[in-house]
């Protein structure tokens, strides 16, 4: 098993209601999507100081599984239609996890 895990900052004109915008689209795609086994996505909370805008956590059974997730059309639309034009910069990360470590 794969966690995968982006962090998101925005470019400073981005407003909340493109945020939830894009939050919805993401969570539309991941209930679309099989190789996706646990999804989540939100603003960060900021409950500690600095940390990213926002941030994508996908659970998914191994590579191939990441690679379908991440080269889907739909993965590829919400891009389009909401990343490209809302990033000042993004990281990501994999993780190998334990299946069952986040039920």
């Amino acid at each position: 098993m794969i966690l995968h895990i982006a962090n998101f900052h925005w470019k400073s004109e981005v407003t909340e209601e493109r945020v939830a915008a894009l939050t919805a689209a993401l969570t539309e795609m991941a209930a679309q999507l099989d190789c996706i086994q646990s999804y989540a996505a939100g603003p960060n909370l900021h409950l500690r100081p600095g940390g990213s805008d926002y941030a994508v956590a996908a659970i998914v059974a191994d590579g191939d599984a990441l690679d379908a997730y991440l080269d889907h059309p739909l993965h590829q639309q919400v891009y389009t239609d909401f990343l490209g034009t809302m990033l000042e910069s993004r990281e990501a990360a994999q993780l190998p996890i334990a299946s069952g470590s986040f039920a």
